[in-house]
C-alpha cells in the first residue's frame, strides 16, 4: 500500500454526508425520476464503458488523472440498473470550464453539483445511458467506489447477497432515493466486510 493511500485509510474508512441543506439539482430542479428497473449483468455493458471512455479520453486530450467503470455494471453477474456509472478524476472539479464544455459537445448534460460533498459533479448522457460522476485526485468517495467494485468481482458470497438485496429493495420502491434507502444496510454490511480487510484491499489499487 502506498504511504498516500496510507494517509487517506481513514477517510476512506469515514462516510461524509455533505450539507442536508444543499440543493444538488443544477437550476435547484430535479429531473423526472426514472423507471426503477433490474435487470441481469449484460456483456455489453463492459463494452459501452470502453467505448465511452475512449471518447471522453479524446475530448479532454490530458486533463484526466483516472477513469473508472463503477458500480455493479462493472462486476460481471451481478444484477443492476441499465445505467453504466463511471468515475473521472480530474485535478479540480470546481474549474468546470476545464471539462463540462468539452463532455457537453459529446452529449453529456451537468445534472448534479454538490460543492459540500467531495465537490462532486454528475453528468448524465441518455444514449446510452450513462452517469458521468466527477471527484478531484485522491477523493475517498472514489476510493470506496473502487473498492467496493473489487470486493464484489473478488468475493462471490457477497456478490449474491448483494444482488438478492438488490431484487428486494426495488420492490415497492417508488423512486431512486428509496431504492438505495431499502438495500443501503446491505452496502454497510460488505463496506464493513471491506473495511475489517482495509489494508489488503487498498493495497490491489
Amino acid at each position: 500500500m502506498s504511504d498516500q493511500l496510507f494517509f487517506l485509510k481513514s477517510l476512506v474508512m469515514s462516510f461524509c454526508e455533505g450539507d442536508p441543506n444543499e440543493n444538488p439539482w443544477v437550476n435547484g430542479i430535479k429531473r423526472t425520476q426514472e423507471p426503477i428497473i433490474i435487470v441481469p449483468y449484460n456483456t455489453e455493458w463492459g463494452t459501452i464503458y470502453n467505448e465511452e471512455k475512449n471518447k471522453i479520453q479524446r475530448q479532454l486530450q490530458g486533463k484526466i488523472i483516472s477513469i473508472e467503470h463503477i458500480g455493479s455494471t462493472a462486476v460481471p453477474g451481478l444484477f443492476a440498473k441499465p445505467v453504466i456509472d463511471i468515475d473521472l478524476i480530474i485535478a479540480d472539479p470546481i474549474q468546470e470550464i476545464d471539462y463540462i464544455p468539452a463532455l457537453e459537445k459529446l452529449g453529456y448534460v451537468l445534472r448534479v453539483r454538490e460543492p459540500s460533498w467531495y465537490q462532486h459533479r454528475m453528468l448524465r448522457l441518455d444514449s446510452p445511458r450513462i452517469n458521468l460522476h466527477i471527484f478531484g485526485k485522491n477523493c475517498p468517495e472514489h476510493i470506496r467506489h473502487l473498492l467496493f467494485r473489487n470486493w464484489l468481482r473478488n468475493h462471490e458470497d457477497d456478490k449474491l447477497r448483494y444482488a438478492a438485496a438488490k431484487l428486494e429493495a426495488v420492490e415497492g420502491a417508488e423512486h431512486i432515493m428509496e431504492y438505495n434507502d431499502n438495500k443501503n444496510r446491505m452496502i454497510k454490511d460488505i463496506y464493513e466486510n471491506i473495511f475489517n480487510n482495509i489494508d489488503a484491499c487498498l493495497s490491489e489499487l
